[in-house]
This record gives structure tokens, sequence and C-alpha cells, in this order.
């Protein structure tokens, strides 16, 4: 699990990057042939994290309802992201990332709802859920690769 965590947190620190080198404005844009923006897709893996180790695991988790609703999957945009909700994501980003291992590290994933994912993942325990979770924030930071070039 060390590898798998670390590689979630070099993840993450690209991500966060984004904050850095993109205006807000930059951030909200959806280009043409898009149907998403820069800040959707990072709110969209903080939300996903939470619905594969903790909803799987039925635990309540870290975000609000609020968040949950608007960046799952299914979801776009339909407003521009104002910067407190985008320094709330920025801030998600990395706190999630220490409580979650430190409650894995006290054992709170006890039990885990086995499903297969909607790109057929077949995750029957927390350790696939972690895996899963690195495999879908790579994916999504190869489409931050793809828009970051239109905005």
């Amino acid at each position: 699990m060390e590898a798998l965590f670390k590689t979630w947190k070099k993840s993450r620190e690209i991500y966060l990057s984004y904050f850095e080198k993109y205006s807000l404005d930059q951030l909200n844009k959806i280009p043409n042939g898009f149907n998403n923006n820069l800040i959707w897709n990072i709110g969209h893996i903080i939300v996903t994290q939470q619905k594969l180790i903790y909803k799987g695991a039925n635990l309540q988790g870290y975000i609000s309802d609020e968040l949950f609703n608007k960046y799952q999957s299914g979801t776009k945009p339909t407003a521009p992201v104002s910067q407190k909700e985008a320094d709330e994501l920025k801030d998600l980003l990395t706190s999630l990332i220490d409580l979650t291992i430190a409650d894995f590290q006290q054992n709170i994933f006890t039990t885990y709802k086995e499903r297969t994912t909607g790109t057929g993942f077949h995750l029957s325990s927390i350790d696939d859920a972690f895996e899963c979770n690195n495999y879908h924030e790579g994916m999504h930071l190869g489409y931050l690769l793809s828009i970051r070039k239109f905005v």
C-alpha cells in the first residue's frame, strides 16, 4: 500500500499545480468540443475517491452532499466555480490524503460493497478501490492535459 499511497500523493501534487498555473477563468473555461473543464475534473476526482473508498465501505467520508452531487459521474459544469469553491477543492486535494491514509491505518475499512464500476473494474475490497482510484485519477489527468491546450 505504501507504493500506492506514494503514487496517489504524486497524482494529487500534479492536480494541485493546476491552481498555480491557471487563473480561475482558465480553470472554469470549457473549450469547444469538451463537456467539462479543468476545475470540474479536479472536483470529480475528489468526489470519486470518496465514493470508491468511503461509500464503497459503507462510510460517510469527508465531503458535503452538495459537492458530491455537483461532481459525481454523469454531471457536468452548469456555472462557473467561485474562488471560494476553488479554494475548497484545492484544500481537499491534499487534506483528504492524510485523512484517508490515517483511516486506512486505523483499519476503519472493515467491509466493502463488491461491485463493478462503469469502466469495468471489479472491486471486491478496499485495496481494489484504492487501485481503481489511482487509475481513475490518471485517466482524468489525461483529460486535463488535453483541456489545458485550449484554455
